[in-house]
């Protein structure tokens, strides 16, 4: 981590951070506690990539994300008592309660979508990208994936159409060391995500993803090669899943050496304490942290008290928003 950033900017990245943090620690709470629906895929301990890759993002750049994709949600601006609504399947939800922790979107704040397939946010991320090199506009679009995302056909297509057409276009790759219960040494012939740029010849870079300087200029260098028209990169942000895929998963696929490796990653290289080490060193006062603390925590508390406290969906919305082709068009039923 270097030291020339403004005490302000340090207490920003923190702050995104902690809302990040403190949203899915909640979130995992209540879902044992039966009050959310569906499957619940947290990203606690990989705060770091999200907070610092969207720092590098402005107002009107995008996101896509894979199923793990709260902490990118939130980092974009999406409001997290709208994203704990619709976690609680409630019609104050960001998606009217009907998308789940899966497909947490806000197109208003540029954020086009978790998904719950595995590398679909992708494409979608190139056809953003498409979008804004037709228009002449200079929004940059950022594409979150998984380590076992990089195996998909469509992680290679993308980037060979992105890097052709040029697109403003950044992959990060969260390679948190799992796909569900797969080690990426067991599937992946290399130990560096981030050398598959060679082969479309763009610029590739592999970065500490617990680091949330290093994740901040990684990206903030990608992300201005992109919007000078530059075309696409990919970074890859190494981490580790400290907790299960989802919530519910009892993980006996690991092995006694990937449960201490968990427990290393969890004591040792929190991103959260580090940065505050960091800050400390960079003589950020105690108490402008401690106000930050207090606020997020509360803000956390109230998005769980408006969940609570909303209705569900009318039932006769029930197929609102749904699309079905009647062989000549698609119709909204």
């Amino acid at each position: 981590m270097t030291g020339k950033y403004s005490k302000d900017f340090m207490l920003k990245a923190y702050e995104n951070m902690l809302r990040i943090r403190e949203f899915e620690q909640t979130a995992i709470n209540c879902s044992l506690k039966g009050m959310t629906f569906g499957n619940l895929h947290p990203c606690v301990y990989q705060e770091a990539i999200p907070a610092g890759a969207v720092l590098a993002l402005e107002e009107q750049d995008y996101v896509t994300a894979s199923h793990r994709g709260h902490g990118s949600s939130i980092a974009k601006g999406a409001r997290t008592d709208e994203m704990m609504a619709e976690l609680f399947g409630k019609k104050t939800g960001c998606c009217g309660g009907k998308g789940g922790s899966l497909h947490v979107t806000d197109v208003s704040k540029g954020v086009l979508g978790a998904n719950g397939i595995v590398a679909a946010g992708i494409p979608l991320a190139g056809g953003s990208a498409l979008a804004s090199k037709i228009r002449g506009t200079d929004e940059v679009t950022i594409a979150f994936f998984g380590d076992g995302a990089s195996n998909a056909g469509v992680f290679h297509e993308t980037m060979n159409m992105a890097a052709a057409w040029k697109l403003p276009l950044v992959f990060v790759c969260e390679n948190n060391s799992w796909a569900v219960s797969v080690r990426i040494d067991r599937v992946t012939n290399t130990d560096n995500i981030a050398v598959r740029a060679k082969g479309y010849d763009i610029p590739g870079n592999s970065v500490d993803g617990n680091d949330i300087i290093a994740v901040y200029e990684a990206v903030k260098e990608a992300v201005d090669f992109a919007r000078a028209g530059n075309g696409p990169s990919l970074i890859e942000c190494t981490t580790y899943r400290v907790l299960a895929h989802n919530v519910g998963d009892p993980m006996k696929y690991r092995t006694q050496k990937e449960i201490d490796d968990a427990k290393y990653w969890q004591t040792k290289r929190d991103p959260l304490i580090l940065f505050r080490d960091y800050m400390a060193k960079h003589k950020v006062p105690q108490k402008d942290v401690e106000t930050v603390d207090a606020a997020i925590h509360e803000e956390i508390k109230k998005a769980v008290e408006f969940a609570s406290a909303s209705a569900y969906p009318d039932a006769d919305t029930l197929t609102t928003d749904v699309y079905a082709s009647d062989n000549e068009r698609c119709v909204a039923r």
